[in-house]
């Protein structure tokens, strides 16, 4: 076992995150880790003062992660392409990790408290569409741009839920992406049918 307490609670972070990737976010608790990780739970909770403050900060490495994935997206002068470009690093975040999603969605869903920095995790990642999405609704104010930008968020936030599951695959036939794919476009279509209106 590690000397330093960092090491102690870098260990217990990964070794959580193994097992959520390899078992499911339902299967880990204290004595699961402590089981795999050969710290007792008295040294997880010395760590962590509850198991709401390990998801935390399992979700906050799991939006690092995605940002990352997502700063790889090469940005053109084409606001549609970025975001549809985004929307797909996204899906393809959730697809190639359901279980760290999975934690995520439900911390969320069980109303976790949001820490400083595990809200400006997520500011930071909805500003990297702010850009595209503000051009694509130029002729909105500010203040109605934000608010589009925050259902939008919420939908496919929503949506992302199932992709972690095999719901929608006993529902329909749609591919996953091309699900993402036509709720965003539809909903950047309809805005602008809207300012016609």
């Amino acid at each position: 076992m590690p000397d330093k307490k960092e090491n102690i609670r870098e260990l217990l972070l990964q070794t959580a995150q193994s097992l959520v990737e390899d078992k499911g976010a339902e299967y880990l608790t204290a004595r699961k880790l402590s089981e795999a990780s050969g710290c007792s739970v008295g040294t997880i909770y010395n760590q962590f003062a509850s198991m709401d403050e390990l998801f935390a900060a399992l979700n906050i490495a799991t939006l690092t992660d995605l940002q990352t994935a997502m700063k790889r997206v090469a940005v053109g002068p084409n606001a549609y392409k970025n975001l549809n470009a985004w929307l797909d690093s996204f899906v393809s975040f959730v697809l190639a990790n359901p279980n760290r999603w999975f934690l995520l969605y439900n911390y969320h869903l069980r109303g976790g408290h949001l820490s400083a920095t595990y809200r400006q995790q997520i500011i930071s990642l909805t500003q990297m569409w702010q850009k595209s999405f503000d051009a694509v609704y130029a002729h909105l104010n500010a203040r109605k741009r934000r608010l589009a930008r925050q259902v939008l968020w919420l939908s496919l936030f929503a949506l992302s839920s199932f992709l972690t599951t095999k719901v929608i695959d006993n529902l329909s036939m749609v591919n996953k992406k091309n699900l993402c794919k036509l709720l965003l476009n539809t909903y950047l279509a309809g805005i602008a049918v809207l300012k016609k209106g």
